[in-house]
This record gives C-alpha cells, sequence and structure tokens, in this order.
C-alpha cells in the first residue's frame, strides 16, 4: 500500500466546501477513482483547531500513483488550481508505503 497524508489549514468560511472536496466523495476522490490502483481517501478534522485537516489518499502501490500522475496530469492539475482557494496553507506529511 502506498499512501498519501497532506495537511491543510482551512478558513472558517471555508469549511463546508473544503470538506466537500476533499471527502472521501469528494472532487479529489472521483478524480483519483479513474486511476488504476486507487483505493481510497480519508478527510481527518483535528480536535484542537477545527480548521485543520489530514487526507490519506491510499493507492495499491507507488506504481498505480505515478501512473496516475502521468495519465491525468492536466485534471490533478486544473483541479488543484481550482481548489487552491479553499485553503490558507497545505503542506505533504508523508508519502510512502503502510
Amino acid at each position: 500500500m502506498f499512501i498519501r497524508v497532506w495537511e491543510y489549514d482551512v478558513a472558517a468560511d471555508r469549511v463546508d466546501a473544503f470538506a466537500a472536496a476533499y471527502g472521501a466523495e469528494g472532487d479529489w476522490a472521483r478524480l483519483f477513482r479513474q486511476g488504476r490502483g486507487y483505493v481510497g481517501t480519508e478527510l481527518h478534522r483535528s480536535t484542537d483547531d477545527p480548521a485543520r485537516f489530514v487526507t490519506v489518499d491510499r493507492w495499491t502501490d507507488e506504481r498505480a500513483w505515478r501512473s496516475f500522475l502521468v495519465e491525468f496530469r492536466d485534471a490533478y492539475h486544473g483541479l488543484d488550481r481550482a481548489l487552491a482557494p479553499l485553503s490558507v496553507s497545505q503542506r505533504a506529511v508523508l508519502e510512502g508505503s503502510a
């Protein structure tokens, strides 16, 4: 299993839109489902800071993730640009085998 974990800080007035876009049935998950080897996405909200979230994206292996990036590069970057205003900051926390 290959996972990618990202942390986001979200403006209070964008929390609902962020959760809809980044959750297991959101825009990212719909895009990822088009790729072979996608297992699922989880969205976790901090109990200490309700504007902080973590996403966990799971792929069968790193090769599946890299193949997705090649095949869906334009759609990936387009969605990233479109949803960027939903978060104040974001950072990769972990990328690797689980």
